[in-house]
């Protein structure tokens, strides 16, 4: 396993953050690590990077304790933190240089991260002079500076605009072809389009903890509707898929079913069959927004 953590629980005096947190991280996965500001996202983070020690329990990276192997968590793990610290006087590739340099990497491995984090036109400008987006390159780009084995993101994309993001979200997903990425974020689309599992977290406590094709699999499909008269529930059951009916008020049923198939063509051809004059129609898919509202909300 790349991460491994086993029942960490953080406490800062009255206040605990993580309350006997558990998962593991298989080396070349991508997972989203979600939840509401304050929910111990951050924290978990700074414990895998030893920034901050854990009151109780186990975290592991790479097979090393980050308590007792501080050092060697440090040399194979690449870290970019939520409020991405850089030295502002500096130009870009003298910042990359003057970390290279404590890590021992060749300068022709800097001018590749450059490259690859599309840094190239900015490189010979202070970071000063950068927009948010590429001082947030230049974070991502300092984290790959040691070919690290695992990549820890908090927020990698803040900042970005459309086009950076597009570009900055398949870096990440290229470089989890060969390494373990956990990143926090805040933007579903962002999961849905680069992770293979995710990991949401509530108060301190792991609230789900999921493949996105399993996600994808069980995803339930809600379609919306509004006969011109009331319908006997029973009948609506022998539509195909269906998992149940529930009439919200008057004439408006929501119909819960368990494919990602659309449906709609399934109620249309009920109501010709029927008689009936459908008045309105609306899916409502559960999607990860929908299921991170819910998770987070409820507690």
């Amino acid at each position: 396993m790349s991460i491994h953590v086993e029942n960490i629980t953080k406490t800062f005096g009255e206040q605990k953050a993580l309350n006997d947190i558990s998962f593991t991280i298989k080396k070349g996965e991508i997972v989203g690590f979600l939840g509401p500001n304050g929910a111990g996202k951050s924290t978990t983070m700074k414990i895998l990077t030893t920034y901050t020690p854990a009151t109780k329990g186990l975290a592991m990276v790479n097979g090393f304790d980050v308590l007792t192997n501080p050092i060697a968590i440090k040399k194979s793990v690449g870290y970019l933190p939520e409020h991405n610290p850089l030295y502002l006087d500096m130009y870009v590739r003298e910042y990359l240089f003057f970390n290279a340099s404590i890590y021992n990497v060749p300068k022709g491995e800097v001018e590749a991260v450059i490259e690859k984090t599309g840094l190239t036109p900015e490189a010979n400008k202070k970071i000063g002079a950068l927009s948010k987006g590429y001082r947030q390159r230049v974070g991502l780009a300092n984290a790959l500076l040691h070919n690290p084995e695992v990549l820890i993101l908090d927020e990698p994309t803040t900042g970005l605009d459309p086009n950076q993001l597009i570009e900055i979200r398949q870096l990440i997903k290229d470089i989890g072809e060969e390494k373990t990425v956990l990143l926090s974020t805040h933007i579903m689309q962002e999961v849905e389009a680069i992770c293979d599992r995710v990991i949401i977290i509530n108060k301190g406590e792991i609230v789900l903890d999921k493949t996105l094709k399993d996600l994808q699999k069980n995803q339930q499909q809600i379609v919306e509707v509004e006969f011109d008269y009331r319908v006997e529930e029973i009948a609506l059951q022998r539509l195909p898929k269906i998992e149940k009916v529930e009439n919200v008020v008057g004439f408006v049923y929501n119909l819960y079913f368990k494919t990602k198939e659309d449906m709609r063509g399934e109620v249309f051809d009920f109501a010709h069959d029927n008689g009936l004059k459908i008045l309105q129609l609306h899916q409502k898919n559960t999607t990860l927004e929908k299921l991170f509202t819910q998770l987070t909300t409820e507690k």
